[in-house]
């Protein structure tokens, strides 16, 4: 029975005749010995009804997808506001042109530099790119995403300073608490958790003082926050990080480098940062880049995870060299000893976003930036005109993301949103669940004035179906 439904005349030894074969030649009467280790009730008694019942030609198939994917609907007029960490940006082409070429698309790790070198150079530049945007000395290339470039930094924290615990915020972005918590699992590990303030929502600096101790590896904040606003006592937290020997980890949106301080220049030792919005898109989830930077520090860097891209001078001095520098992987240079068991990591991110920064430049993210932050703002004073609706949440400053109280359930308000076409804000009482009726949005340069426009005209519609009338 299964050879009949399996039998293919193209692919060798996909027929009954051919199998039989082999298993004689492996000393095997039926193909059932091969999976004697398998419990008996996990076995199927028959192969599964999937499928078409019938190969499918290109066409029939190209068919079967398009007839799939017209059931998404795909938010573009206006853009997703929903917000979380990644949102929403605008790709100019040159971007994916550029990553599209053979030589960067289908590229492994550069292990020979003599062939490589277009790749390493292009990865030095982001480093350095990155760097310079960072504040920070040092900045590899790269890790996955933000949620796994936060946890290798508490597990370099660890090494470096041969202590347990690690503080974050309250309201740190969820889903890199879930990764920070796995990836600590067995390793003897702490995880505190610093009360907010009340009127800021940023860190409480009289519960961090009560946390804090000589046990203390790294205290952890986001610039801006998972919930958009702010970190005003910067400057203190490092200070106080410093005072007790830990570390100082700073997690960061780059765009914001364009208005904000950068971390290098308050006293991060370590930065973290998601580089989805450097022309990345959305991606449905994956892949992002993960930025992971530290100040110069010989301790630091020679526990930094993944890979750095150094150049040097050949012996007279008339080129320069790219290679893979300090190499912390454990398939071929430290093996059990590795810091870090990232392999392949996100280097085709690292090119785009290289790639993205270039064409922008210093003057460009800085514009960028102040697009974003004026959007958002105008955002919140709309949003403020509706009865009962607090836009923010917290008296803070905000860049992008912004917390907005709602007097009704919030999910009635997104299901309305979404029946008018548009995608709203993260639902935040299912992580939060002292927040109230609260989502976060996310504004960007992709948003019009339009736009906004209309997602604060629909909020109102829905909160008069309600009973709740608009000032």
């Amino acid at each position: 029975m299964w050879g009949d439904l399996l039998g293919h005349p193209w692919i060798p030894g996909f027929n009954e005749k051919d199998r039989r074969l082999m298993l004689k030649r492996i000393g095997v009467s039926d193909w059932h010995e091969l999976y004697r280790d398998v419990p008996t009730q996990l076995i199927l008694p028959e192969p599964p009804r999937v499928g078409f019942g019938k190969p499918l030609s290109e066409w029939e198939l190209r068919l079967v997808f398009e007839r799939y994917l017209a059931r998404n609907k795909v938010f573009i007029d206006p853009p997703p506001f929903m917000g979380g960490g990644v949102c929403f940006h605008t790709i100019p082409s040159t971007v994916k042109a550029i990553i599209s070429r053979s030589e960067f698309y289908t590229a492994y790790t550069p292990y020979q530099p003599e062939i490589n070198q277009g790749l390493l150079q292009t990865l030095f530049e982001y480093q350095s790119l990155m760097a310079e945007l960072t504040g920070m000395d040092v900045v590899n290339a790269s890790m996955y995403d933000m949620s796994t470039a936060v946890a290798e930094a508490a597990l370099m924290a660890m090494r470096v300073t041969r202590r347990r615990k690690i503080i974050i915020p309250s309201t740190m972005n969820p889903q890199h608490y879930e990764v920070l918590k796995t990836w600590l699992l067995g390793k003897d590990a702490v995880i505190a958790i610093v009360d907010r303030d009340e009127e800021t929502y940023g860190v409480s600096l009289d519960s961090l003082e009560k946390l804090i101790d000589k046990d203390t590896a790294a205290v952890y904040i986001e610039q801006p926050s998972f919930l958009g606003f702010i970190e005003s006592n910067v400057e203190t937290i490092a200070d106080i990080a410093h005072k007790h020997g830990a570390l100082f980890i700073v997690g960061i949106d780059p765009l914001s480098l364009g208005l904000l301080k950068p971390p290098g220049e308050y006293g991060a030792d370590i930065v973290v940062g998601e580089g989805q919005p450097l022309g990345l898109g959305l991606n449905y989830g994956g892949p992002y880049l993960g930025i992971f930077g530290v100040r110069w520090d010989r301790k630091l860097v020679r526990q930094m995870p993944g890979r750095l891209i150094g150049a040097t001078e050949t012996i007279d001095g008339s080129e320069t060299g790219f290679m893979m520098i300090l190499q912390t992987r454990e398939q071929h240079i430290k093996r059990e000893k590795a810091t870090s068991n990232i392999t392949t990591n996100e280097a085709l991110m690292a090119v785009a976003a290289a790639v993205y920064m270039s064409l922008l430049g210093s003057n460009g993210l800085r514009e960028l930036a102040k697009t974003i932050w004026v959007k958002s703002h105008y955002l919140a004073r709309r949003l403020s005109e509706l009865d009962g609706v607090k836009a923010p949440i917290y008296n803070a400053e905000f860049f992008k993301e912004l917390a907005v109280r709602f007097p009704i359930d919030y999910l009635a308000i997104h299901e309305y949103l979404l029946r008018k076409g548009i995608l709203g804000g993260l639902y935040l009482r299912k992580f939060f669940s002292d927040i109230g009726e609260a989502a976060l949005f996310c504004v960007t340069e992709a948003h019009s004035r339009r736009h906004i426009d209309e997602l604060v005209n629909v909020i109102g519609e829905a909160l008069s179906e309600r009973g709740e009338n608009r000032v």
